[in-house]
């Protein structure tokens, strides 16, 4: 199973501990190739990596092929041992500027994005899309067949609409047309959250791998090919804290750290009234303080 890159969360502290929890491949988080292509010091820090994380696909985000080219050339240059294509993206502001599930609206632009990215990248190139667009444009089938013609190595597929944007049942069926549809790798992505629900999805699909998103935060033992008890969730906490204070900077780390330990206070008695405290704490010792006093109550 694959940790799903996601915006704001998938840094190199949770890629490392979702690492060692048993993820296989791991995806950086979204990075805009124009701010890339510009230097932008804040995508510049996105783009950053623990060399144990390796082996590593970088996700670009844009929708100017040469622009992309170019993003890709600097990330492996960098070390990124793959490049993968953000089409599956909902957010407004992203779609609005032809990005992200927007390309899913124009095959034909897709089809240059993917040329010219198939000549820049020298390690896997892979795209990530969903369903469609909306109920209207429900073209998973035929951008995946433009994308294995033109040389994309793999396909991860979220069945959802963009319009949906992550509401409603994920329709597996989508996956499994794709997958009906072309020779090369297809990725399952969508509503899978535990090792039992990505058994039934490679039963009901025939996909290559599962991908798994927000069932990983706060619980990224999900990886894990065996029970994870208290005392080693406890642990992994642990570890993923140090990372996170290690390797951020002090204001994003601070950010970081109460958001990761709202996620894993879900479920812990008293949580909903003890994460305002969290998300109000200071500093990180505060924020531990109240974590694991809750933690610790809820033996």
């Amino acid at each position: 199973m694959r940790l799903a890159p996601m915006a704001g969360v998938t840094n190199a502290p949770f890629r490392l501990v979702a690492r060692e929890c048993g993820a296989g491949r791991l995806t950086s988080e979204e990075l805009d190739a124009t701010a890339l292509v510009r230097d932008n010091a804040q995508t510049r820090a996105l783009a950053a990596y623990l060399p144990e994380e390796r082996p590593l696909a970088m996700q670009l985000l844009g929708a100017d092929p040469d622009v992309l080219a170019e993003a890709a050339r600097r990330l492996e240059a960098a070390g990124a041992d793959g490049i993968d294509l953000n089409m599956g993206c909902p957010v407004a502001k992203i779609v609005a500027k032809g990005q992200g599930a927007a390309l899913m609206r124009d095959p034909l632009a897709a089809v240059m994005i993917f040329r010219t990215l198939r000549k820049a990248v020298t390690g896997p190139f892979t795209i990530k899309i969903r369903g469609g667009w909306d109920d209207r444009i429900l073209n998973a089938v035929e951008i995946a067949k433009l994308a294995e013609a033109e040389g994309v190595d793999a396909i991860t597929v979220h069945p959802r609409t963009r319009a949906q944007q992550y509401t409603g049942v994920a329709p597996w069926d989508v996956i499994a047309d794709v997958v009906h549809a072309v020779a090369i790798p297809v990725i399952g992505n969508g509503d899978v959250r535990d090792r039992d629900d990505a058994r039934r999805m490679r039963e009901a699909t025939g996909c290559a791998g599962v991908m798994i998103g927000r069932a990983a935060l706060g619980a990224p033992w999900v990886f894990s090919a065996t029970a994870v008890d208290r005392d080693a969730r406890a642990r992994i906490i642990r570890r993923h804290v140090e990372l996170i204070l290690a390797h951020l900077p002090e204001r994003t780390a601070l950010v970081q750290l109460k958001k990761h330990l709202a996620w894993y206070s879900t479920g812990l008695p008293g949580s909903a009234q003890a994460r305002p405290s969290i998300f109000e704490s200071t500093d990180a010792a505060r924020a531990q303080q109240i974590f694991w006093t809750l933690w610790s109550n809820a033996r």
